[in-house]
């Protein structure tokens, strides 16, 4: 029933695993560091202009047709729908914003033809590659041009708790990753929740969803005897990094601090798993993508430093947990993640968010509203150039769908559109303050 879905999520693990070759997976970076005490000034015409022409080559090149549906938020037209929204509410953008948001409804349209077809078989439960992504941003921006329609999708994203309450592995592949699970919903809430400025899902359905969460890990590390307390497997690989694995997982759990308070014995497991994840950071300070390949790390030049699959992800989970523990360490870890997306995030993949250079870039942007510094302002308009540089267009490789959310130029538009409201700054769905 799932098959397709599957398969592109399958799509992203290749594709995130399997690219290596004798120039390796990054550019030397050859920037000069942030001097201490310089003043760092964001070029907002130029970032304007930039964002303004990606949107229109976003526009151009990826039309809001059927075809363009599969995918979702990842790489269908859901996602060109919320980079639409999402550069419609940014003050540098304004003289724009209803044009974008005409075209954000023309994506989301289609979006919704595509989910209620009979050839749809996305998993309701998924919010990046599915049905839930779209109820979320479809409410969202209904919700933005004034249409009563919203509340209709608000209502159906809120019934999907009912599955994602469910104990067990309803998917048959693992249920609780960001991109098709548990994870992932609530994920959807936090985003839904934030732009209407309302509750939508209760607080007991997303209680029953972290508990949901908390006992399939408890009950996985059981039986595989993990060192952690709460494990998780998608496609019997028990994944670390943001896209799938135990660190989004996490993050998404801290993210709901009143479920933790009414279950000390889920935040006593949650927190020990938090430091677990810490205790596997690397002498370069990277992660293993996942568990088989802990304490065996690859070269330097072939470990895998993305969002979806590294520090540059984990990195949110550290940051979520000093936000709500207020623990110098885990600030700390932030800043090593970000010392090794300096040196290994100008990625050769693409300018995307998802395993590009925007997804590094994103990274300063977390850590500048972390602690103020400069220093990250300056590193995230550094890989910000970098895009436009001759070196990276002739050395880069072209994603498979060059103008989508997660793999493209609509993520890094969203990124160039951050650099213009810095203190406001957030990776699509994963914002951690």
């Amino acid at each position: 029933m799932f098959r397709k879905i599957f398969c592109l999520a399958r799509r992203h693990i290749s594709l995130c695993a399997n690219m290596t070759g004798v120039r390796g997976r990054f550019f030397v970076n050859q920037f000069p560091d942030y001097v201490t005490g310089s003043i760092v000034t964001i070029d907002e015409s130029r970032w304007s202009d930039a964002v303004r022409s990606l949107a229109d080559e976003v526009y151009e090149n990826m039309k809001p047709e059927p075809d363009n549906s599969d995918g979702g938020l990842y790489v269908g037209n859901a996602g060109l729908a919320y980079m639409f929204y999402y550069l419609s509410k940014i003050k540098h953008l304004s003289a724009k914003r209803e044009k974008y948001l005409e075209k954000a409804m023309e994506y989301l349209e289609q979006a919704i033809a595509h989910i209620n077809s009979k050839s749809c078989r996305d998993p309701v439960t998924s919010f990046i590659i599915g049905k839930a992504g779209v109820y979320a941003v479809g409410s969202v921006i209904l919700n933005e041009i004034g249409s009563d329609k919203s509340s209709k999708m608000a209502v159906q994203f809120a019934q999907v708790a009912n599955v994602c309450k469910t104990v067990g592995d309803f998917l048959g592949c693992g249920s609780d990753e960001l991109f098709i699970g548990r994870a992932g919903y609530l994920c959807g809430v936090l985003f839904l929740h934030k732009a209407l400025g309302r509750k939508v899902v209760e607080d007991k359905d997303i209680h029953g969803v972290c508990a949901a969460i908390v006992k399939s890990g408890r009950d996985y590390a059981k039986r595989h005897h993990s060192p952690c307390p709460l494990m998780y497997a998608y496609y019997k690989t028990e994944y670390l990094g943001a896209a799938h694995g135990l660190s989004s997982i996490l993050q998404m759990l801290l993210s709901f601090p009143d479920y933790l308070q009414s279950d000390p014995a889920a935040e006593a497991d949650v927190k020990a798993s938090v430091d677990f994840m810490l205790s596997l950071e690397q002498p370069n300070f990277n992660y293993a993508p996942a568990m088989d390949e802990v304490g065996a790390p690859r070269s330097e030049a072939d470990q895998l430093v993305h969002w979806c699959h590294g520090a540059p992800g984990i990195v949110y989970l550290f940051g979520r947990a000093y936000v709500l523990w207020k623990e110098e360490r885990f600030l700390e870890a932030c800043v090593r993640c970000g010392e090794i997306t300096w040196k290994c995030g100008l990625l050769r993949k693409g300018p995307g968010i998802c395993h590009g250079v925007a997804g590094s870039g994103y990274v300063f942007l977390l850590l500048f509203r972390l602690t103020k510094d400069p220093k990250y302002l300056y590193r995230a308009q550094k890989f910000a150039e970098f895009i436009f540089t001759p070196d990276f267009k002739s050395g880069a490789r072209r994603p498979d769908t060059p103008y989508s959310l997660y793999e493209g130029w609509a993520g890094t538009a969203c990124f160039l559109g951050d650099l213009l409201q810095p203190d406001k700054a957030e990776f699509p769905f994963f914002d951690v303050l």
